[in-house]
């Protein structure tokens, strides 16, 4: 009797620090992809302060293209907003789908300010908006560097919440699914057509 409990205590020991060990590990990753988010936010953090400068730079030469600095105004706040909605919950759905879906409209915008550009030799040839380009565009090679790093963060973390023995656990514990951020879908990849 004495043996068949002690074989049961020992059992119910080892599965009480498998749960831990399950748990520790959704934790580390969870927390893994939420600090994979916080370098998007660096970034796009950075992206969005770039843009006003750029936008004034631009105005001084395109005075009469007037809608396309208040596109590129709603477009940059919508995405701010969007920013500090999914820093607050890194890894939500709907979070993560608004903020892909502002960015996205952010990057139309800017498209179409770059396609203008060609149009203004002088604004072309001027150094602070060859300045402020060169740095939206390294910015933009370390938010997709950011992304990619996030994307594999929220991959690691839901293999191992789905994979079993994990998959009993995490619901129990409150691990629910991360979702990865999209990059911006063809609509707004695509260059825009600028007809003068």
């Amino acid at each position: 009797m004495t043996i068949a409990l002690i074989v049961i205590a020992v059992i119910l020991v080892i599965l009480v620090l498998f749960a831990f060990s399950i748990y520790n590990g959704l934790v580390r990753l969870r927390n893994g992809y939420k600090n994979a988010f916080a370098q998007i936010d660096v970034q796009l953090t950075r992206r969005h302060d770039l843009i006003p400068n750029l936008v004034e730079t631009a105005k001084a030469y395109m005075a009469h293209e007037r809608g396309t600095f208040e596109a590129i105004v709603q477009a940059r706040n919508a995405a701010v907003i969007a920013r500090g909605a999914a820093a607050a919950n890194p890894g939500d759905p709907n979070a993560m789908g608004q903020l892909s879906a502002a960015e996205g409209a952010l990057t139309g915008a800017l498209g179409k300010l770059f396609a203008l550009r060609e149009a203004y030799p002088d604004l072309k040839a001027s150094q602070n908006m060859m300045q402020l380009s060169e740095e939206l565009a390294s910015t933009e090679n370390r938010v997709a560097f950011a992304r990619q790093a996030y994307n594999d963060s929220v991959m690691t973390y839901n293999n191992k919440r789905e994979v079993f023995p994990a998959v009993l656990f995490a619901g129990t514990f409150g691990f629910t699914a991360a979702a990865p951020l999209e990059a911006a879908g063809p609509d707004v990849r695509e260059a825009p057509h600028v007809q003068f």
